[in-house]
């Protein structure tokens, strides 16, 4: 039986000097879908200076004229639309919430964030300089298709294949839904991997505060890494996005980076908590509902 495959295309370094032909990576793939019968999205070379398609895609045993219907499509489209107001409410109210860190010198000053900054500037640099720009791609594959691994898992899907290589990424499976094609967008799995250790390890031995400090600066690192290489994937044409819409699949990982980004700022802060977030979220989104209302009532008058 055709399972679905997920994979993530990485094209090879380009240049004028050129290897023996042999079958590359994602050409293997296109043969085993081909005689699979599914539909596989294909992904054109890449060097280190143009990367310009590397994709994540989900094939499932369908017809090849599998385009979203007119309504299917409109579902979609209005629930992002659905969405918007959350993004909106959540955003003002993180920003309040961070400009009352700006005014607080104490957060500016303690151990948790400057560490945090640490890691976070360090690998800022690295991916904007491009040193070791091949390990971390490689980590990023690896990292996105563990992902969509524990997603599957978590849905009670099976995995027939999977595989991570210098070329790309793959995972055949007999399940996809939203949360599994997405979830590498959203989840930081190296930075929740380095937590749940933690957390572990603290249980059977007292952190040491030089231990502390090094996994606030690891936790700045990894999760930079995830929102950087994030945002470089998504503006490369991802399937994994047009399997559920666009426009939708982009409000959900807006929405749930923020979130992300949200807990990170309680928790290192100490003086703001996730129950102080939610009190101020739904204060603001009163306030918002009140204008639309205002709005809504100003138009019906001018007609």
């Amino acid at each position: 039986m055709a399972g679905r495959r997920k994979e993530l295309n990485l094209g090879k370094r380009g240049g004028n000097n050129r290897r023996r032909h042999r079958p590359t990576f994602t050409e293997a793939l296109r043969l085993a879908d081909a005689r699979a019968r599914v539909r596989v999205t294909k992904n054109k070379p890449a060097g280190r200076r143009r990367f310009k398609h590397i994709q994540a895609a989900v094939a499932a045993p369908l017809p090849l004229d599998d385009t979203p219907g007119v309504l299917l499509r409109m579902i979609r489209w209005l629930l992002g639309l659905s969405l918007l107001p959350l993004c909106l409410v959540t955003t003002w109210t993180y920003f309040d919430l961070f400009r009352g860190f700006a005014m607080d010198r104490s957060f500016w000053t303690t151990s948790a964030f400057w560490y945090f900054a640490t890691g976070a500037l360090l690998m800022t640099g690295w991916f904007v300089s491009g040193l070791f720009w091949n390990a971390f791609l490689y980590v990023y594959v690896l990292g996105h298709e563990l992902t969509h691994i524990l997603a599957i898992w978590l849905f009670r899907g099976k995995i027939s294949d999977w595989g991570v290589s210098a070329d790309g990424g793959y995972v055949t499976t007999d399940k996809s839904n939203i949360v599994i094609s997405l979830a590498p967008y959203f989840v930081p799995l190296w930075a929740a991997t380095l937590m749940a250790s933690y957390a572990i390890a603290a249980q059977f031995f007292n952190p040491t505060p030089t231990v502390t400090k090094t996994i606030y600066a690891l936790l700045g690192f990894f999760w930079t890494f995830h929102l950087l290489w994030t945002l470089w994937m998504i503006p490369r044409d991802q399937p994994d996005l047009k399997e559920n819409g666009t426009f939708l699949s982009l409000a959900i990982i807006y929405l749930a980076n923020l979130l992300l980004v949200i807990v990170l700022t309680c928790f290192a802060s100490h003086q703001f908590t996730v129950r102080d977030f939610a009190h101020d979220w739904v204060s603001h989104g009163k306030d918002l509902a009140r204008w639309a209302m205002r709005a809504t009532g100003d138009l019906r008058y001018l007609r």
